[in-house]
């Protein structure tokens, strides 16, 4: 199964690679460069990811601990570079990191077929939603906060994302139905943590948390969504066993 999961991860990166391609092909050198330069880097991490859930998931709880702490520092520092402002702000943002950041990490703990089966439906609808974006997004979604977002990148990546839960289902190990109501709950707080992510960017002035990952930007630009997305698939799994 696994192996078959990820002939499907390659499939879907020479399906972005040749979107990719179609989408730069007509723009200025440096824009292609930073464009490539983001596509490879996001083929590393969620490599990295990927086998560190499949060979061993404690490396995975150690790497969402990276990415947690990662994140609440980055939290901080644009806070700090601000001089302190916006107080009342900031702590409202910091209560809801940390129940999403406490979610993301029971999620870390999860019977591995589960992590996993959250992981690709995250990736899958984050690196879609760019490439459906580019292609077909005229119509943006919130242009002051996140003005990457558009209606046709959105849509495009859950559609790519919701049917490849069924795909997948046996990695979740329940009904097609069951998976796709997952699948759904993820691409929901995937979106909306990005966009509270970006919120956040906005209310203190800067474009990227920081520049730690090339072309990316800060370790919240790249996690926001698998933060959220996690925090969900903690909180259905839990709920579904209680129910």
């Amino acid at each position: 199964m696994i192996t078959t999961i990820y002939i499907i991860i390659l499939l879907y990166f020479i399906l972005g690679g040749i979107g990719f391609y179609f989408i730069n092909r007509r723009k200025e050198k440096e824009i292609v460069r930073k464009s490539w330069t983001k596509f490879i880097v996001y083929f590393f991490i969620i490599h990295i990811l990927f086998f560190s859930i499949v060979i061993n998931p404690v490396a995975f709880k150690w790497l969402a601990t990276l990415i947690v702490s990662g994140s609440a520092t980055e939290l901080f520092r644009l806070f700090r570079r601000a001089k302190y402002t916006e107080k009342t702000f900031f702590l409202i943002s910091v209560l809801m990191f940390s129940i999403l950041a406490f979610g993301f990490m029971i999620y870390s703990t999860l019977d591995k077929e589960v992590i996993l089966f959250a992981f690709l439906i995250l990736s899958i609808f984050d690196a879609f939603s760019q490439i459906s974006g580019q292609l077909w997004g005229n119509k943006k979604i919130a242009p002051e906060i996140s003005p990457n977002k558009t209606v046709g990148g959105t849509v495009g990546g859950s559609i790519f994302a919701i049917f490849s839960s069924i795909l997948m289902k046996g990695l979740y190990n329940n009904s097609w139905t069951m998976a796709v109501v997952l699948a759904f709950g993820i691409v929901v707080f995937a979106f909306l943590g990005d966009i509270l992510a970006s919120l956040y960017k906005r209310k203190f002035g800067v474009k990227d948390y920081s520049h730690l990952i090339p072309g990316h930007g800060g370790v919240l630009d790249r996690f926001d969504s698998l933060i959220a997305g996690g925090a969900w698939v903690a909180l259905f799994v839990y709920g579904a066993n209680i129910l």
